[in-house]
């Protein structure tokens, strides 16, 4: 049988929205407590790695465990690791930022590793013009554009196996997500499809985004 926990990161000092964003309120409660109510709803614990500032505020959120966080996102994780019972078998890592991601999302991840995946994580076709650019004393200027056919926009919640997981963290590397990691140690890591309301609370006007696709706003 396997056993499913979630981490959900809301360590992060929030330099780009300009104060704590896990804590900023969306509807009728915190970023925090949306996302930690999907992954309780969906898994069968959560470890939330706090802002080691704010992580007596974190034990409001409903989190069976509640640790502070490190310097760095793969930091923060590896601290959540180490909190995840032993008994636990499928891993989820999920931004705090993130709290319009679903159910079904949470689902979809989970059922592909029960399938075999070594992680799996879900994915938006990228739908602009994407250009690779060079920093030069007159101005930035475009040095290619970059075909975008094979190219898709990775969200989170992502699921792992924890074996794998745990061996992708033990070079101690950082990564801007865990997949990239499990990667790097050759594991296989598939597609599900993303969601739109799954966006990434990045600055204030995200709040308003993502309440609209939530349908908080009527």
């Amino acid at each position: 049988m396997e056993i499913t926990w979630s981490i959900v990161l809301a360590a992060g000092s929030g330099s780009r929205f300009g104060g704590d964003k896990q804590n900023a309120m969306l509807g009728h409660q915190r970023v925090v407590e949306w996302s930690v109510a999907a992954a309780s709803s969906s898994c069968d614990g959560v470890v939330l790695v706090a802002n080691p500032e704010t992580v007596n505020d974190a034990v409001a959120a409903d989190a069976e465990i509640v640790v502070a966080g490190g310097h760095s996102r793969s930091q923060s994780v590896r601290k959540g690791l180490k909190a995840v019972p032993p008994e636990a078998t499928i891993i989820v890592v999920q931004d705090a930022a993130r709290p319009g991601a679903s159910t079904k999302l949470y689902r979809a991840v989970i059922e592909a590793v029960k399938a075999g995946a070594d992680a799996a994580v879900p994915a938006l076709p990228v739908v602009d013009t994407l250009k690779r650019v060079v920093e030069t004393p007159n101005g930035i200027k475009v040095k290619e554009t970059v075909d975008r056919a094979d190219l898709m926009a990775i969200q989170t919640p992502q699921a792992f196996k924890r074996q794998i997981l745990e061996v992708a963290h033990e070079s101690g590397d950082e990564a801007t997500d865990d997949a990239g990691l499990v990667e790097a140690v050759g594991g296989t890591v598939n597609i599900v499809p993303g969601e739109l309301a799954a966006i990434k609370i990045t600055t204030p006007q995200d709040l308003d985004i993502a309440a609209e696709l939530m349908g908080l706003i009527s």
